[in-house]
């Protein structure tokens, strides 16, 4: 093959441009130290950088998500610590009021300071973030978690969600905790109830507290499954405990059904999961030979409370119709239909109505319908008595006291009443105040122990949160070295490569000219 001349320049001019833009190339890697400027350097080296990239910035995010997690448990931390100290205080204060020295002045000064202890746990409850969003109201974070209804009782008007965050490929941990969680499910050691059912005019010598729970497990596998129960007295020391079916359960109770009226504790009843004071008064009578027939067939009637209802107005509604009372009025139809997350009463009219489960939506199906009759509208086992004549559309939130646990602002508000109620002088309230002291102390302890749940839930977090962030700082690490690898060069290699090239265009320079004297006018 026959190369011309002509050939041969072009060829060696594009050969040493070719091998001049290559060193001009590696001469830049050298000065600048990149050695992927464009995708055009290295494809697959830049398709994978970018990948990087993007985790990169994910990394960036989680790193993030932890600070802002750490910010808002720090200050939830905070405030939880702030109200186990008004628990605490409210706690002392029930034990100070349970002391048979006060007169209804002293309760009257320690009522005060609930009350204060009331107001302050309520404001904290209700507390908000830096952004100005509440922090125990769940996903709901614009709504004031907790209020105070006409009763004096305490409603929450958030969600049960919790905000989510992640901090990991496939790890998401809990921006706050909603108050239900928190404060509405701690554990309500006075659930029960005792009535006196014999003799018909109560005679003072017996009384029985309504009861404590004293071991939740107990309460809900073995007395729930009896009641209602009916405890017998067949002498001054000996009492008889048979349940709904009639069966004798007395040795399943404190020392097998015998007490000790005259002695200090001895006249505590343990049953099922439940503590009860038992309180024998003789009378003058009584004493010596008499004492047995005194007391003996005084009975009463052990069983749960039964549930109770809040029934609250929406603002949105048009006329000034209210829910003024509400009860169960077929146990059946409430136990099998009523909505357990509480309810919405809706009117399609002044005398017809239709029953949802809330939270009320636009999917929402009515779980009953029906008319108001005599003032009383009936659904789902539930009797709502109405006053005034409600609009179209006019809606009432409900919800549902179970009794299983309580609010702690509910235990408060309680607790002042009681304080505020005169019971010097009376024997009957004085027993029934000491109750209410007991079931304050129970109740605060509960509520200081969800408290406490939740506060090792956020040590919890915080330790995940820790393991993850050094887990993103591994990963930053490894991707900014592996970035580097493929979009940095190696200062060796360049100036190897570099001095190569260099010598390869002085050659191909050497060769050119030594060649194209190759010419026959060179041999003449």
């Amino acid at each position: 093959m026959r190369i011309s001349t002509a050939q041969f320049y072009q060829n060696t001019a594009a050969s040493y441009q070719r091998n001049l833009n290559n060193l001009l190339k590696t001469a830049e890697q050298a000065s600048s130290g990149i050695k992927l400027e464009t995708a055009g350097d290295d494809p697959v080296g830049a398709a994978r950088l970018l990948q990087l990239e993007q985790q990169s910035a994910l990394l960036g995010q989680y790193n993030t998500n932890i600070t802002a997690l750490k910010t808002a448990q720090a200050q939830e931390e905070s405030v939880l610590d702030s109200i186990n100290t008004v628990l605490q205080k409210v706690s002392e204060l029930a034990v100070r009021a349970g002391s048979i020295s006060l007169n209804d002045d002293d309760r009257m000064s320690i009522a005060a300071e609930v009350g204060q202890a009331e107001e302050q746990l309520l404001s904290l409850m209700n507390s908000k973030d830096a952004a100005g969003n509440y922090l125990f109201s769940g996903a709901s974070n614009d709504v004031a978690p907790f209020s105070r209804n006409a009763d004096g009782t305490y409603s929450y008007n958030g969600d049960q969600s919790q905000l989510e965050l992640k901090i990991g490929d496939s790890l998401s941990l809990g921006l706050n905790d909603s108050g239900w969680s928190v404060f509405q499910q701690a554990i309500n050691s006075s659930r029960t109830a005792t009535t006196l059912t014999a003799p018909a005019v109560d005679d003072g010598r017996v009384a029985l507290s309504p009861g404590l729970v004293s071991s939740s497990p107990e309460f809900n596998s073995k007395f729930r499954g009896g009641e209602p129960y009916s405890l017998s007295f067949v002498s001054s020391t000996q009492f008889k405990i048979t349940d709904a079916a009639g069966n004798d359960v007395t040795a399943e109770a404190s020392e097998g059904g015998t007490f000790d009226p005259k002695a200090k504790g001895g006249s505590d009843v343990t049953f099922r999961g439940m503590t009860f004071a038992l309180d024998v008064t003789f009378q003058d009578s009584d004493i010596g030979a008499g004492e047995d027939a005194a007391i003996a067939g005084h009975s009463f009637q052990l069983s749960a409370k039964p549930d109770s209802f809040v029934s609250s107005r929406s603002p949105g509604n048009s006329s000034t119709a209210l829910v003024t009372q509400t009860s169960v009025s077929n146990p059946s139809d409430y136990a099998g239909f009523f909505p357990e997350g509480g309810a919405v009463l809706k009117f399609t009219s002044a005398t017809t109505f239709e029953l949802y489960a809330s939270p009320l939506t636009s999917d929402s199906q009515p779980v009953s319908t029906g008319s108001v009759a005599g003032g009383v509208a009936t659904a789902a086992g539930v009797s709502f008595s109405v006053s005034g004549t409600p609009a179209a559309n006019d809606q009432f939130n409900v919800s549902v006291n179970t009794h299983q646990t309580q609010n702690v602002l509910d235990t408060l508000s309680q607790f002042r009443q009681a304080l505020e109620t005169p019971v010097q002088g009376d024997a009957a309230a004085q027993r029934s105040f000491d109750n209410t002291v007991a079931s304050t102390i129970a109740n605060l302890g509960n509520a200081k122990s969800q408290v406490d749940l939740t506060r090792g839930a956020i040590g919890a977090r915080g330790n995940v949160m820790d393991m993850q962030s050094d887990q993103n700082q591994s990963a930053g690490l490894i991707n900014t070295s592996t970035q580097s690898g493929i979009r940095e060069a190696d200062p060796a290699e360049v100036l190897t490569r570099l001095t190569l090239q260099q010598t390869m265009l002085q050659a191909a320079q050497l060769a050119f000219s030594k060649i194209s004297q190759l010419g026959l006018f060179n041999k003449l």
